[in-house]
């Protein structure tokens, strides 16, 4: 009998079951997942073909606008070599050409086995490479994200921040390769961290490297407002708890707490204060927040020396890390950043660099942008009598507002910094 064509039916679902098994042990390599396919045999295109009462074929399409894209085609082992693959073809383009396509792809595995689409007509495209990406959040979770006010954040985070050359290679080796390659990890013994302390003055930037994290891991990230939650109608600890337990919904996250030190303060004897329980309410939280695979916490402080004693013992946090003030080639960046395009050629920038030495990012903002107002009041309301260039700001103009600025990180606060770092950094 002669094999029969005919568009696809539900009934057809488990001899494409059964094909699709006996394809996957013979080793055949399909591009597209198996609930992409039987997505398309619902809602796109799909072939199915007949020997008799026995299905021995599928060839299945989608279309994009004038695209049309072949998703699957498969012949029984005992049915190969007689056309039905090209016949597929040819059925599967009919039925797509109703939706205005001009052109038909398909996509397959660079094994060598694609002599039924060269005799359809199929042209090999030497120049093309096939990528993809995994979409890290699914629709589910961006809606919680949404809740949560979290969000996935551009993937070149990590490379922006220059220089902390120190500090990058310590979150790279301890966070992000257990955590990206947990399989390798555990070949070697290592357990991804699951809660982390970034500690250093105010103003170091721990925020930005917490982000810079996710952006490297493509994970979400959220972060935690105590001062928002204080208004949940449960209370802080309530909030805080709600929080968490949303979060396990999360495949993947990141959750941030900034200036952890309001929330998790040196409990003080009786009567317990409001802060307390919120306390103890974190230290309860964290053990089961470790407990889910693809989970961090990072927390930040400014002051390590206020967290309670409990917080920062072994089995809740993996890692306590410094984080300090920029090195000379993170206050040029940081410079960079600020100083206009068009003056950035004439300024002296290795001179602001070795000035602004002690300065945090916020401190070297602040100088720029003081140096620009000032040059734009001199521009405009002083005669200029000397040779200086008037119409942008001037290294000078730098060298004084860095010289008006107040560091925000004083020689005491770093020298307690330094101590910090012996006495409970966890690196």
């Amino acid at each position: 009998m002669a094999v029969r064509y005919r568009n696809f039916q539900p009934v057809d679902t488990d001899s494409l079951l059964t094909l699709w098994d006996q394809a996957r042990t013979a080793g055949y390599a399909p591009v597209y997942s198996l609930a992409e396919v039987l997505a398309s045999c619902g809602q796109d295109h799909a072939i199915t073909a007949f020997d008799g009462d026995q299905i021995v074929g599928f060839a299945v399409g989608r279309t994009a606008h004038e695209q049309g894209w072949v998703v699957l085609l498969m012949v029984s082992d005992t049915h190969q070599g007689q056309g039905i693959g090209g016949r597929l073809l040819g059925e599967l383009e009919i039925d797509m050409a109703k939706a205005g396509i001009t052109k038909l792809s398909m996509l397959v595995a660079d094994d060598g086995k694609s002599g039924v689409l060269e005799k359809a007509g199929f042209a090999d495209l030497k120049h093309l490479k096939y990528f993809e990406r995994e979409v890290s959040v699914s629709e589910k979770e961006r809606e919680i994200l949404t809740n949560l006010g979290g969000r996935v954040l551009a993937r070149d985070l990590w490379d922006k921040i220059a220089g902390m050359k120190n500090e990058k290679e310590m979150l790279e080796r301890r966070l992000v390769l257990p955590l990206a390659d947990s399989r390798l990890a555990e070949t070697f013994g290592v357990e991804p961290p699951k809660a982390i302390v970034l500690f250093g003055p105010p103003g170091t930037g721990k925020t930005t490297f917490a982000k810079a994290v996710a952006s490297r891991l493509d994970w979400p990230f959220i972060e935690v407002f105590p001062s928002r939650l204080a208004g949940d109608s449960s209370g802080l600890a309530g909030g805080l708890r709600e929080v968490f337990n949303t979060v396990n919904d999360l495949e993947n996250v990141v959750v941030f707490i900034d200036e952890v030190e309001e929330i998790a303060s040196k409990r003080k004897g009786d009567p317990p204060s409001p802060t307390q329980g919120v306390t103890n309410e974190l230290l309860k939280l964290i053990p089961a927040f470790r407990e889910k695979p693809g989970h961090l916490l990072v927390v930040a402080t400014n002051y390590i020396r206020a967290l309670d004693d409990a917080f920062l013992r072994h089995g809740r946090f993996d890692y306590v890390i410094p984080i300090g003030l920029p090195d000379e080639e993170a206050r040029r960046s940081i410079w960079g950043r600020y100083i206009p395009a068009t003056a950035l050629p004439n300024i002296d920038l290795a001179e602001l660099v070795s000035r602004s030495a002690g300065f945090s990012p916020a401190d070297i903002e602040y100088a720029a942008r003081k140096a620009s107002q000032r040059a734009l009041e001199q521009s405009v309301y002083e005669a200029q009598a000397d040779t200086n260039d008037s119409s942008t700001t001037a290294t000078h103009h730098y060298l004084w507002a860095i010289g008006d600025t107040r560091r925000t990180v004083s020689d005491e606060i770093i020298g307690e910094f330094e101590q910090d770092i012996k006495s409970v950094g966890r690196l």
